[in-house]
């Protein structure tokens, strides 16, 4: 299960209660959006589970320097080893530059960042790269366990593995909607899909998938919505998962958007019995 950052729980007991129930519903790894360089949050999660792995979804590389993560994720890894994936991406320059950081030439930037983490021993097969296009792509399989393609379809899934060949981690994100009703769906998943739509890196691999300016313009097409969010019934959502696993993924990070806030703990436990089998 994929969380963001917004839907992160304050109470402390409130985290270890919800991941702990988690793990208990049979699911492997919680992936965590928006991480921050500290892995407080990824600790908190290993402290309150016996096998679940924690992921970040992403650590960005402008943001958070990578001396201060490395030191962060031996800390973790030390107590908790072989359970923490340090996932690290470029992110995007409208919002890594309303954090006063200069965005230039991402791919060279998530290089020196590997070179850095390298330098500070953190084992490359213990760390992903966020990966859209096929330069970064190859470079999450030369350089790491793998890669977390984010906001994508199982049509891009089958190309990135094209690019990764067997063995590398391919583990997109989907984005779910557990709802019967169409319309209520849409109304759901329609404004996350306007707020990528905002992002170049995005659009232009939306582009590369074959969408065109009018599924792109304004909100999103439905066609568009309907490609990037799986809703339904869990049995429908379980058939999108499969259909990223015959593509190719290795695991798939689901995140379950809902219209109310904090984690969806009872979509976890409504879709666990088909996601989890």
């Amino acid at each position: 299960m994929w969380v963001g950052a917004r839907s992160w729980p304050g109470d402390a007991g409130e985290v270890a209660d919800a991941f702990g129930e988690l793990e208990a519903l049979g699911y492997g790894a919680a992936w965590l959006g928006g991480a921050r360089g500290d892995l407080v949050h990824p600790e908190q999660i290993l402290s309150a589970t016996t096998r679940l792995t924690a992921a970040t979804g992403i650590v960005n590389v402008w943001t958070e320097p990578a001396d201060e993560v490395a030191a962060a994720f031996h800390r973790v890894d030390g107590v908790y080893p072989d359970r923490l994936l340090l996932g690290i991406g470029a992110g995007h320059a409208e919002l890594v530059e309303r954090r006063g950081h200069q965005y230039h030439r991402p791919y060279s930037k998530v290089v020196e960042y590997l070179d850095q983490l390298d330098a500070a021993r953190v084992p490359a097969a213990k760390r992903a790269v966020a990966a859209l296009g096929p330069r970064t792509l190859r470079l999450a399989g030369e350089r790491s366990l793998g890669a977390h393609p984010y906001l994508v379809t199982p049509e891009h899934t089958r190309l990135a593995r094209d690019v990764l060949g067997d063995g590398p981690l391919l583990a997109p994100e989907q984005k779910v909607v557990l709802a019967a009703d169409e319309d209520e769906a849409l109304r759901i998943a329609g404004p996350m899909v306007a707020f990528y739509l905002g992002l170049p890196n995005y659009v232009n691999n939306l582009r590369r998938l074959g969408f065109t300016d009018d599924d792109l313009s304004g909100s999103g097409s439905r066609r568009l919505v309907e490609a990037l969010v799986a809703w339904g019934d869990p049995g429908a959502i379980a058939g999108r998962i499969a259909e990223h696993h015959e593509a190719g993924a290795d695991h798939v990070c689901v995140q379950v958007l809902t219209d109310r806030p904090g984690l969806p703990r009872a979509e976890w436990r409504a879709l666990a019995p088909v996601l989890t089998a």
